[in-house]
Parts: C-alpha cells; sequence; structure tokens
C-alpha cells in the first residue's frame, strides 16, 4: 500500500466539501478546533480536528477514528439551551471531524484570568444553568468526565452575549458503554477530579456532580478545593484523600457546594437535586424560569463586566431583569404579624409614637378661650 501524502489544513482548506476553514480557535482535548463556514447551511460552525493518526498502527488509527466517531454520536443526544450542540461528524482523509457550534465567547478560565474571582451571584447563575445541561445529559445517560472552568463558556457578544454553555465531550462516554482504558487509568482534570477518580474508579453521573461543585468552588474562591500545585501528582494524591480547603467566600451556596463535594459519591445529590439547591439558596424557591435559558446577569439585570466585550459591558440584556432574591424565613415558633401589627410596626420604624390626640385639642382651646378674654378686657 502506497502512502500519500496528507493535505495540508489551514485557512480555506475545505473539510468534506462543505465546510471552509477560517482560523485557528483553539486547541481541544483531541485536537485543533477551527472556526470554518457551513457553505451549505451559510453559517459559522466550529470544527474540531482530530490529531493526525499518520504513523500509528492501524488497529490503534482505528480506535482513535472510533473514539471521535463515539464522542460525535454522544454529544449529538443532547439538544439544551446551555449546552454547545453538535451538528455533524465528517470524515476528510480518514480522519474524523466534529462540527459543533460556534459561540464567540470566553471561558470561565479566562474570566477568572481578568478578574481573579467572581460573585457569588453570579456563580450561583452559571452553577444552576451548567447543572441543568448535564441532567438533561445525564437523563440521557451521557456523563461528561472533564468538568472545569475551560469547559465552560459565556457568549462575550451578540444577541445571546452573557448565555453560559457547557463545551468539550470530548472524553464523554454514555453511562452503559464499556470502557475502552486500562483498569487504574485517570481520566479528567486533576484539579477538579472525584476522590473516587482519582483513586482509579471509572467516572459516573455522580462525578460530574463533585467536578461542577468544584468549578464552581473555584470560580468564587480563586483556586481549586485541593489548591494549587504545579505537580499534578499532588493535586491527584489530594483528590484521593479528599483534602477540600474549607470555602471562605461562598456564602449563600455553600451548603450547595459542600454537598456536591462530598468525598463520598452516594451521599452527593443527582445533579438535578443539585440545580435545585443551588436555585433555592440564592434565588429562592420556583425561581428557575427568571435564571434557566437566560443570560448570566449581575443583581440589577446588566451583563457583568467579565462577561461582555467593553461595547457590551453594562448594557441591559433584552432577557435581563433585577435578580430574584430569597425571601426572608419566618422565625420558628413565632406566628406571623397581624396585618394591623404590621401597621403598628411600619409606623415605629418612621417614628410615627401613638396618636394624642385629645390632649391636643384640649390645649388648643383653652389658648383660644385666653386669647378671647383678653381681648374683651382691652376693649372694656
Amino acid at each position: 500500500m502506497i502512502d500519500r501524502p496528507r493535505p495540508i489544513v489551514g485557512p480555506e482548506y475545505l473539510v468534506a466539501g462543505r465546510y471552509r476553514l477560517q482560523s485557528k480557535l483553539g486547541g481541544g482535548g483531541m485536537g485543533a478546533v477551527w472556526l470554518a463556514h457551513d457553505r451549505l447551511l451559510d453559517r459559522d460552525v466550529a470544527i474540531k480536528q482530530v490529531l493526525s493518526t499518520a504513523g500509528l498502527p492501524e488497529a490503534e488509527a482505528s480506535r482513535i477514528r472510533e473514539q471521535i466517531m463515539h464522542e460525535g454520536r454522544v454529544a449529538a443526544k443532547l439538544s439544551h439551551d446551555h449546552a454547545i450542540a453538535v451538528y455533524d461528524v465528517v470524515l476528510e482523509t480518514g480522519e474524523p471531524w466534529l462540527v459543533m457550534e460556534h459561540l464567540p465567547s470566553r471561558s470561565v478560565a479566562r474570566a477568572l484570568g481578568m478578574v481573579e474571582t467572581l460573585p457569588v451571584i453570579e456563580v450561583a447563575q452559571i452553577g444552576a444553568q451548567v447543572a441543568d445541561a448535564l441532567a438533561a445529559a445525564h437523563s440521557v445517560g451521557i456523563v461528561h468526565r472533564d468538568i472545569k472552568p475551560g469547559n465552560i463558556l459565556v457568549a462575550d457578544r451578540g444577541p445571546g452575549v452573557g448565555m453560559a454553555k457547557l463545551s468539550d465531550f470530548g472524553i464523554s462516554r454514555g453511562a452503559g458503554d464499556l470502557s475502552d482504558e486500562p483498569d487504574g487509568v485517570i481520566t479528567g482534570t486533576p484539579a477538579y477530579l472525584p476522590p473516587e477518580v482519582a483513586r482509579g474508579a471509572r467516572p459516573t453521573e455522580a462525578s460530574d456532580v463533585f467536578s461542577l461543585g468544584a468549578t464552581l468552588y473555584t470560580a468564587i474562591e480563586g483556586q481549586p478545593p485541593f489548591g494549587l500545585d504545579e505537580d499534578s501528582d499532588v493535586l491527584v494524591e489530594r483528590a484521593a484523600m479528599a483534602q477540600i480547603i474549607p470555602p471562605t467566600r461562598t456564602g449563600v451556596l455553600t451548603n450547595a457546594l459542600l454537598h456536591m463535594l462530598e468525598p463520598a459519591p452516594q451521599r452527593r445529590p443527582t445533579m438535578a437535586e443539585a440545580r435545585d439547591e443551588i436555585l433555592t439558596a440564592a434565588f429562592g424557591p420556583g425561581t428557575s424560569p427568571y435564571i434557566l435559558g437566560v443570560p448570566v446577569r449581575t443583581e440589577d439585570g446588566t451583563i457583568p463586566p467579565w462577561a461582555a466585550r467593553n461595547s457590551a459591558s453594562g448594557l441591559r440584556s433584552p432577557h435581563s431583569a433585577p435578580l430574584p432574591r430569597p425571601q426572608p424565613r419566618q422565625q420558628p415558633g413565632r406566628p406571623a404579624a397581624t396585618p394591623q401589627q404590621q401597621r403598628a410596626l411600619g409606623q415605629r420604624a418612621q417614628g410615627n409614637a401613638p396618636s394624642n390626640a385629645p390632649l391636643a385639642i384640649a390645649v388648643g382651646l383653652l389658648i383660644g378661650l385666653i386669647i378671647v378674654i383678653a381681648i374683651l378686657v382691652a376693649v372694656m
């Protein structure tokens, strides 16, 4: 068999006779990601090029091709407002390419590079939205396996500015799939690994819950729950021992995040439960219609400066409104105030004492009588 030279991939290269490459967006878990134009549907897309299999034994090359084709089939099962859509999987010169929604955006990781930490109220929105997407993924048997700040994108321009979406199902697996990895191989990013995965167990839906909790923790605290270390082995060891640094800045989300970060997977909430706990803690019960499916925003309804380009920061999104806030809870054992008591409390708060109207009237009449007597005396 004669090896034919592989084409040079670059700007203007046409993939599968349809997708014209424009510029490289960055690297992904499996290879380079390009901005391309779909000539058939006249829209921009992101297209992921698998690392070349040139020079690999055919069995290994075939395994890699099957892996990326599997990735496309798995990810295409998911359609959600807060997940990057997968449109197509194509073969070009024997190599698979994954065609995805293009979202002009910056990642939460890049935002943290700009501002170091994000406000709790904004992280709560991101967390609830991504948890909602992952709950949908789990319902069709998809486990993401690599949730981290770099894989959460927030649109930074256009009509969807401020919209958060989970990306890169590059190492996803159907929950029922047989693992094609050797026993003990750790898959994922060390700083966000659940303890059971750090110890070599296979990732599950509960593992995604932990990794999302670790990601939200990082966005608020400015460092991952296991701290920072250039040696990934040190982080894996800390993860395996569940050596979580107690949070100090997480505020109303503290209990929800610590529940997601439970060392034992069976003690963690499901992803749907985690979403609801985040929503209730930050915004109150029944607030999902105001948070899910809409852009991330500040308390007063504007797009956060870190989430938008300079021309859009501070602008109110067409879908935005001031955020709902939890109502104060009634203290146990104390009955609610009656309307009359509430009015009395309002008078006291304004400095209004109970009225002494009868005394004031009597004093006024006495003064008037004195004036009349004085006038009569003067006339006489």
